[in-house]
């Protein structure tokens, strides 16, 4: 298992399928039914448990499969990636998908602070994330947008523009609710809840929990 820089990926044959992004490499195919699309899906799951090699796939109606992937056990790009994108695109191609290299996108969310120790918890809590560097979290089931912490030399004072609404199970938004503001949140109103809680960190950056309840 040797490493893959991204200009060395990107200089290999037989990989037009796909784009390095965000520390992975992504591909997206198409299908004319979402049975032909869940047929491929299955086939790559048999070549990776025979390649004990997994990527993330994403199935979506009304036939589109994503797949992302970078090695697991070293959180970067390696030969093994390779040989597992390279069958993925065969399998593609017999089973005559299309495919769109330039579908494959990442998401961040960067949060400018003076202090993130202060209000890390507080995201990791809000969002049910897992710290997964220096001032760096992330989703542990891989679907959400990963977050990091911008130091910032001097602070901002106008009041920040952005906010972040979490639809979560509406069995779980008070326990979610709850664990925010024991990480150092702070509750802008609940005058909304069921259907949302507006609350916020210590630099008052918003976030709501929300639930389809009370939205009638």
């Amino acid at each position: 298992m040797e490493p893959v820089t991204p200009a060395l990926f990107s200089a290999l044959p037989d990989l037009d399928d796909w784009r390095f992004v965000l520390g992975a490499v992504h591909a997206e195919f198409g299908f004319t039914t979402f049975t032909a699309a869940g047929e491929f899906v299955a086939a790559i799951a048999a070549a990776a448990d025979a390649a004990d090699h997994h990527p993330e796939v994403t199935l979506r109606y009304p036939g589109r499969v994503r797949v992302n992937m970078r090695s697991h056990d070293s959180a970067t790009l390696t030969s093994r990636d390779v040989n597992m994108a390279r069958t993925v695109s065969t399998i593609a191609r017999d089973a005559h998908a299309t495919t769109d290299p330039t579908h494959g996108q990442a998401l961040e969310i960067a949060i400018d602070t003076m202090d993130a120790s202060r209000i890390r918890p507080f995201w990791a809590a809000v969002l049910g994330y897992v710290e997964v560097g220096e001032n760096v979290l992330a989703d542990p089931d891989h679907f959400g947008p990963g977050v990091w912490f911008q130091q910032m030399d001097e602070p901002r004072t106008e009041r920040q523009r952005f906010h972040i609404d979490v639809s979560v199970p509406h069995e779980v938004a008070e326990t979610r609710v709850a664990a925010a503001l024991a990480a150092g949140g702070r509750l802008v109103t609940d005058r909304f809840a069921r259907s949302w809680w507006i609350l916020a960190d210590a630099d008052g950056n918003e976030a709501c929990v929300c639930t389809w309840q009370d939205r009638d």
